[in-house]
């Protein structure tokens, strides 16, 4: 697509914020069962296996969708109405762990959330690709995947629902969760528009394979990237909470706020990593972050100072969520065809999300159960250091790269 072809600025600016809102309601939903955990663990009687076994399942159905959901709209260009029924869907889904009175009830309530949540992410995506720029996709992509699920899914939500909790009961929390993604889905419905019957532009008439698009290297380690990422995030999603109560002996009070803090780190993240991306190269930032990750488990297991203290390396380890959209979307739309970006997408992130996100919350469940609460911070450092040392094989994808280094071959012959 040429960029005359393209909508307004002032449309471009309202679509990055709108999706970037239904996004972050998304996650205020998926993550309000992490952050209500020490109320529903006792209630329920669930053991720790039983708290991973929550997050993996989940993430499978998440998966699921992310695959089947990015390639449909590919196939269809029916990206709106997919998007407004899935975020009513997981909506209800969120009254319905309300209601749950037992560890399978609550099961099947996440399971159907995943499934409704799953494709949101890679269509988002793709409208984003569509409508802007190469030379801001990373800052357009960065602030539509992170800054509204940050700041509500991280930020917002333990200060909400964790008050919520205490003052009603954390089933009124699941209710409370449940409201603001019927109000988006609206926005979304009469805001958005979409390019009548065109889908990307050229759409496929062939599926594009697993096979195709692991074929190349770029896709391939962006898949591998999120498999130990996702695992990274779901673990500390899973468990922060409890090794901070149970483990640290911090109140319910200071642990909202330190929990707040990943959001924090997260939502300015979501403009300064992928915009810094944007100028220096992907492969350099997406090198650096992971590693700077390490401080995060480090600090929550040894770090005995100052509360302060800790959510400061809280929100400097939390940095490497910033580069979530790099591999997830803006490396795999830079190295794919245009009407392939919603299907390579989806893969990528159903690959992070079935391997990751899946096996990661059980693993580190059981090994919680076993060695206690302390292994599932161990588990965590592992994951980033591999996630660092497997960005140096990237190639580099931002077009202002890119086009400097062909800028001086071409000065060079």
């Amino acid at each position: 697509m040429t960029e005359g072809e393209r909508r307004s600025g002032g449309y471009q600016a309202m679509l990055v914020g709108l999706l970037s809102l239904n996004f972050g309601i998304l996650f205020f939903d998926r993550n309000a069962l992490n952050f209500l955990m020490p109320f529903v663990q006792p209630d329920l009687g669930l053991s720790f296996t039983q708290v991973g076994l929550l997050g993996s399942a989940l993430s499978l159905t998440w998966a699921l969708a992310g695959f089947f959901v990015g390639w449909l709209s590919d196939r269809t260009g029916k990206r709106k109405i997919i998007i407004v029924l899935a975020t009513v869907l997981f909506s209800f889904c969120s009254v319905a762990s309300g209601l749950a009175s037992s560890f399978a009830m609550l099961l099947a309530a996440r399971l159907l959330m995943g499934l409704a949540e799953g494709g949101v992410l890679p269509i988002s995506h793709s409208l984003v690709a569509e409508e802007v720029s190469p030379e801001r996709r990373g800052l357009a992509m960065g602030v539509t995947q992170n800054l509204g699920s940050n700041l509500l899914g991280s930020a917002a939500a333990p200060l909400i629902l964790i008050p919520v909790a205490l003052a009603w009961g954390w089933r009124d929390a699941f209710f409370l969760a449940a409201a603001p993604g019927l109000i988006s889905a609206v926005l979304v419905l009469m805001l958005v528009k979409e390019r009548s019957g065109e889908g990307v532009p050229g759409a496929p008439r062939e599926k594009l394979t697993l096979g195709q698009a692991f074929g190349q290297r770029n896709i391939l380690l962006c898949a591998l990237i999120a498999i130990l990422l996702v695992s990274y995030l779901v673990v500390c999603w899973a468990f922060m909470p409890l090794i901070l109560t149970q483990l640290r002996g911090f109140d319910p009070d200071t642990v909202k706020w330190l929990m707040a803090t990943l959001g924090i780190s997260a939502g300015i993240g979501a403009f300064v990593v992928p915009g810094i991306s944007d100028l220096i190269g992907r492969r350099p930032v997406m090198i650096a972050a992971p590693l700077l990750g390490v401080i995060l488990p480090l600090g929550a297991l040894y770090f005995d100072g100052s509360a302060w203290v800790l959510a400061a390396i809280f929100f400097f380890g939390w940095a490497l969520t910033g580069i979530f959209p790099l591999f997830m979307a803006t490396v795999p739309s830079e190295t794919v065809d245009a009407r392939h970006i919603a299907t390579v997408m989806g893969m990528v992130m159903g690959t992070g999300e079935i391997l990751g996100g899946v096996l990661s919350p059980f693993v580190a469940g059981a090994a919680a159960d076993r060695f206690g609460l302390a292994a599932p911070l161990w588990i965590m450092l592992g994951l980033t250091l591999g996630a660092g040392l497997l960005a140096m094989g990237l190639k580099e994808t931002a077009p202002r790269i890119v086009a400097r280094r062909a800028a001086f071959a071409g000065l060079a012959t």
